[in-house]
């Protein structure tokens, strides 16, 4: 047998250049089962490697976005250093990571979805910046690095070389090894969006100023306020995605026999996965009183017949882009009377929220709308005493049971923007190609002793995705029925 060679240490994003050392110094898994590889095998695996770069390749559909993005971006901070990490994966266990999932600021200006990457905007001069992103190369066949290390190419798959990134998002790629020593090369001042890659804030350490740098995320955030073309176009797929996952569940669930909650929510699962990357959040499949707690992920309960069913659940696109979309249903096909008074009243709600958003109006306008419409109808069942209306809804006493805003926005992020300027969100107007969510919800708790036994553990939430239009606004997710007639119908429909 041949001796044992010598061969490549593990090669990480964040180590500055490619050193070799002996196979013996080479961390392997504790209890793996190989030890050390001998000269003939590293020889052997050195060869027969077909070459498989791409050159046929074409820019992504939003590269001329991005590029317009970045120069906004540019714009508005002439002669300073701008570096927007990716970020790394987080740990799950041992030495498994949770699925990766890029920062939505670098994907907004980028179109890439790689881990360990940075996009670096260097200043030319007074004004202008040179982009280039920092990305893994294609991992090395000549050293043993394609199979040696464990996140090499024959572990996680191809990846592009830096020449087909180059093609394919429209600006130069470099190699991230070479990231920390630029970034410490660089002279003049910096913002970085930080949180993201640890590495990167260490190499800018005693340059980035905190306060300077959270002025950086603001403005990010609210360079995604208002969306372009293309991304209405995921947005519109995603919730026609969405709309067939909600079908899905339907199907699957039980008139006379108990439906499990995380059927229901593999069931959505499967349709985002087929149709897009991922669900764009924790899916809440909320049965019975479960529906009364808004954040109900942990689905583990049964929809039961005569139960309600809250189905909150969004696909993401494969290009990071996320439906919401809520409806509350009958497992067992039809609404008890009391289930109808209260979901009528919900819908009443939504449908003033809805007429609300237009351009020009307050942002905060659809929330004062449906929530001063559930005010009426609370009060009107006497859960108030002789307050009226007007007076329940100064002092916020419908809040009891509202609980929550009546929607946020909505892009790459779920609740997109959430670090944009006050004055240009919540306190803003809206204006055309915004979306955002119209989610009234009544939740009734099980241990309410302020309301009829007859109402404890009702959940109800309606929600749709609204862009907002030059002359009023378009429901993104209206191909999901709304009314409680319309919902019995369409659940007779599809179960036949």
């Amino acid at each position: 047998m041949g001796q044992r060679s010598e061969a490549p240490r593990i090669h990480h994003p964040h180590q500055e250049t490619a050193v070799t050392e002996p196979a013996e110094t080479i961390k392997y898994r504790k209890n793996g089962l190989t030890r050390g590889v001998t000269d003939e095998l590293a020889e052997h695996m050195k060869q027969g490697w077909a070459d498989t770069e791409r050159s046929a390749l074409e820019p992504i559909p939003q590269a001329a976005h991005t590029a317009r993005r970045r120069a906004e971006l540019s714009a508005a901070f002439p002669g300073e250093l701008l570096v927007i990490p990716s970020g790394n994966p987080k740990v799950r266990a041992n030495d498994t990571d949770y699925p990766f999932r890029p920062s939505s600021d670098y994907v907004y200006l980028t179109g890439d979805q790689s881990q360990d990457a940075v996009l670096v905007l260097e200043p030319t001069g007074d004004t202008g910046h040179r982009a280039a992103v920092y990305l893994r190369d294609r991992s090395r066949t000549d050293n043993g690095e394609f199979w040696l290390d464990n996140h090499g190419e024959l572990w996680d798959g191809r990846r592009n070389s830096l020449t087909e990134s180059e093609r394919l998002l429209g600006l130069p790629c470099r190699d991230v090894r070479t990231v920390h020593a630029d970034l410490r090369a660089a002279t003049g001042p910096v913002r970085v969006l930080r949180r993201h890659d640890a590495g990167v804030e260490q190499s800018l350490q005693g340059r980035a100023d905190a306060e300077r740098d959270a002025e950086f995320e603001v403005f990010l955030s609210g360079l995604r306020l208002v969306k372009d073309e293309f991304e209405i176009a995921e947005l519109r797929f995603a919730c026609e995605a969405t709309a067939r996952g909600f079908e899905d569940v339907v199907r699957i669930l039980g008139t006379d026999t108990e439906t499990p909650e995380r059927l229901i929510e593999g069931t959505f699962f499967v349709r985002a996965r087929i149709e897009g990357n991922d669900v764009g959040y924790g899916t809440i499949a909320a049965a019975g009183p479960h529906a009364t707690t808004l954040h109900w992920v942990r689905n583990n309960g049964h929809a039961k017949p005569g139960d309600l069913l809250l189905l909150d659940a969004g696909v993401e696109t494969n290009r990071l882009y996320t439906a919401d979309v809520t409806r509350t249903l009958p497992v067992s096909g039809r609404f008890t009377d009391l289930q109808r008074k209260v979901y009528d009243a919900v819908f009443a709600a939504q449908e003033a929220g809805i007429a609300a958003v237009k351009p020009g109006a307050d942002f905060r306008d659809f929330h004062h709308a449906a929530q001063r419409e559930l005010a009426e109808h609370l009060t009107s069942w006497g859960l108030f005493g002789d307050l009226t209306a007007d007076k329940v809804y100064e002092l916020g006493l419908h809040r009891r049971f509202t609980l929550a805003g009546t929607g946020h926005m909505l892009g790459l992020d779920v609740h997109d923007c959430a670090h944009s300027r006050t004055e240009e969100h919540v306190d803003g107007p809206l204006k055309p190609g915004m979306v955002l969510t119209v989610e009234p919800g009544i939740y009734f708790q099980e241990n309410d002793l302020t309301v009829p036994e007859e109402y404890h553990g009702i959940g109800i939430r309606i929600e749709d995705d609204i862009l907002v239009t030059e002359d009023g606004n378009e429901n993104l997710s209206a191909g999901l029925p709304r009314t409680s007639t319309e919902v019995e119908a369409w659940l007779a429909e599809l179960r036949g």
